[in-house]
């Protein structure tokens, strides 16, 4: 009953479908690009990143530039010059910003901003030539908000270093600061009673996100970045509620775990296109298949870590009676915080 009630709302879900993509909030991005004397970035973000800084109107947006992207070559800090603070069709806040160097040398960016978004906010940085070569990607986050290269003479330029490890590192980093995909799991394998049953839910949240992963990433399947965000958070709060009421009897889970596995596919999606990367073609099959194995990789090691810790502490007879409806609480009000915080915002 359970899973033809979900069934029906994702079908309603799907047929919300749109063809715009917002910028997920939570995620930003960062493209800078480095010419011989000069530095351009093109920083965008959803609107709702701006939401803890109340102070900041819209005409003011002008003001926070020179924190939003800190650079400095050889040590020394180049002053920002802003050309522009637009609004796309899906209503993104994109900023365009100079500066002006000379020579060569070391070029260290640096996020001043991102600690003071909401928590968790990740900025997807892409570094390149003025010939469109790649000097480096990486996902900054509050804990790690800099990044480090050498600017090269022309004649001499970096070579491309979009690698399959490149992008397999992104997405172990994606994992493991998506506190609320985490969270998820967490809720999925703290009443799992052996390692078939883990394995079993593990496996159909792989595959499911697997899905709607490369499906998102090529725009074949496009729901509003909001509805996806709400959606995610919808799901921590059942899986927490269903932990409290039926903790002991989830024969069935596996089914829902599919089901909520393809939803938060759709969230993983963001990075790759933010990135663009279905706009490389066949050459998009190698980010694709690194991004998902490092997402799967920091998933299982998350598991690692968890399971024996759970299967130990359910050898204690209050594990059920006391732990499991504790966490389970826990997991079901953050996941209600974040339902309520995401839909409201503007």
């Amino acid at each position: 009953m359970r899973a033809r009630v979900f069934s029906t709302v994702l079908a309603g879900a799907f047929a919300l479908t749109t063809g715009a993509f917002a910028h997920d909030p939570g995620l930003s991005s960062a493209t800078v690009t480095v010419a011989p004397a000069e530095i351009s970035a093109v920083v965008i973000f959803n609107p709702r990143d701006f939401s803890t800084l109340p102070q900041l109107k819209e005409p003011a947006y002008d003001t926070i530039v020179p924190q939003i992207l800190r650079v400095r070559v050889n040590g020394q800090s180049l002053p920002p010059r802003l050309e522009s603070v637009t609004r796309d069709a899906s209503e993104n806040v994109i900023f365009k910003i100079r500066y002006t160097f000379s020579g060569d040398g070391a070029l260290d960016l640096a996020s001043g901003l991102i600690d003071q978004l909401p928590f968790g906010h990740r900025q997807f940085l892409t570094v390149l030539t003025a010939s469109g070569q790649t000097l480096g990607t990486t996902l900054l986050s509050a804990c790690d908000n800099q990044f480090k290269t050498a600017i090269a003479p022309a004649e001499k330029s970096a070579p491309v270093r979009g690698t399959f490890l490149d992008f397999l590192l992104l997405g172990v980093r994606h994992i493991l600061t998506g506190y609320d995909h985490l969270l998820f799991l967490f809720g999925l394998l703290i009443v799992s009673r052996n390692a078939r049953s883990a394995a079993l839910l593990i496996t159909c949240f792989t595959v499911a996100h697997s899905l709607t992963l490369a499906l998102s990433t090529f725009n074949l399947v496009n729901l509003q970045s909001r509805f996806v965000e709400c959606a995610i958070a919808a799901s921590i709060v059942y899986v927490g509620i269903e932990n409290l009421y039926h903790g002991k009897t989830l024969d069935y889970r596996w089914i829902l775990t599919f089901l909520f596995g393809l939803v938060h596919g759709l969230g993983f999606a963001s990075v790759l296109r933010e990135m663009g990367v279905a706009n490389t073609g066949l050459k998009a099959a190698l980010p694709l298949i690194a991004f998902n194995s490092g997402v799967e990789i920091g998933q299982l090691s998350i598991a690692l870590i968890a399971l024996p810790l759970i299967w130990i502490a359910r050898r204690h007879a209050g594990f059920f009676r006391v732990a499991v409806p504790a966490c389970s609480a826990l997991i079901a009000l953050a996941g209600g915080y974040w339902f309520f915080e995401r839909i409201f915002q503007s």
